[in-house]
Formats: structure tokens, C-alpha cells, sequence
């Protein structure tokens, strides 16, 4: 079982994200207070050790808000999860499929989406298929 480790929302594209201790997850939105709403890319996650992997790969930390992801977890694999099914709290989410990472990456540290690109390290995307209240310290695991 894993955790989520942090909350992220963007309030607009290209504006800095906003860390918060909780968030609402909306059905078929998306979570509240975010710029990205409906469709398959209600939410993003980010594993906390494919993040460190990829800040290895640079040899040196990058902050996590560098990619933009709204959910930081920990001890949990994203890898191959499409299709699958996760509960983060009292809300449940369905992978959709790998986040690719963008040019952005590489203006946050010239190097960084090549350091996303292999295994998953860049997330996934999900939509809201239970929602609720997301807390930081959450228990997430796959269903």
C-alpha cells in the first residue's frame, strides 16, 4: 500500500502549481480549484520514486512541481497501469494511460524529459470515477 505524499493543483496553463493539504475530487471533472477539467485527463500522477530515478538519471534534484502532476504518491508503481483501477482515499481513479512528458520538462532542467521518458517515470492520467476528499497522508492502493 502506498501514500499520497502531495497534492498539486494548477489554477491556469503555464502558471506555477499550488501546493494544498486537501483537494476535492469531482466525477467527471477533474479536482476542483484545477485548470484540466473532463475528458480522460481528469488528473495526473507522479510516483514519487520514478520522480527520484529520473532526478538520478539528471545527477541532481529538481522539485517535484516541475512536472506538473496533481497527485504525488509513494509505494506505488505506475508502470503499465493502464486500465487499471486506484483508490486514493475515498476516491478511485482509472489510469487512462502514461503522462508523456513535454518541451516544459526541459525548460524546468535542460535534460529533464529525456530523464522522464523510460518506464512510466513521467505518471499517468486518470479520470474521476469516485469522487471526494483527498487528503495529504492518504492510503492509496490498486483495486
Amino acid at each position: 500500500m502506498g501514500k499520497l505524499v502531495a497534492i498539486y493543483l494548477r489554477p491556469s496553463a503555464r502558471t506555477p502549481v499550488r501546493e494544498v493539504a486537501e483537494a476535492s475530487a469531482q466525477v467527471g471533472v477533474g479536482l476542483e480549484g484545477d485548470h484540466a477539467h473532463g475528458g480522460k485527463r481528469q488528473v495526473t500522477l507522479l510516483s514519487r520514486e520514478a520522480w527520484a530515478a529520473a532526478c538520478g538519471a539528471l545527477g541532481g534534484a529538481v522539485p517535484p512541481t516541475s512536472r506538473r502532476a496533481n497527485l504525488l504518491v509513494e509505494g506505488l508503481d505506475l508502470r503499465a497501469s493502464r486500465g487499471r483501477r486506484l483508490r486514493l482515499g475515498e476516491v478511485e481513479v482509472v489510469v487512462e494511460g502514461e503522462t508523456r512528458p513535454c518541451g516544459l520538462m526541459d525548460d524546468a532542467r535542460p535534460g529533464l524529459r529525456d530523464a522522464l521518458a523510460p518506464e512510466w517515470r513521467g505518471g499517468v492520467y486518470g479520470r474521476i470515477e469516485v469522487g471526494g476528499a483527498l487528503r495529504v497522508g492518504d492510503p492509496v492502493a490498486w483495486l
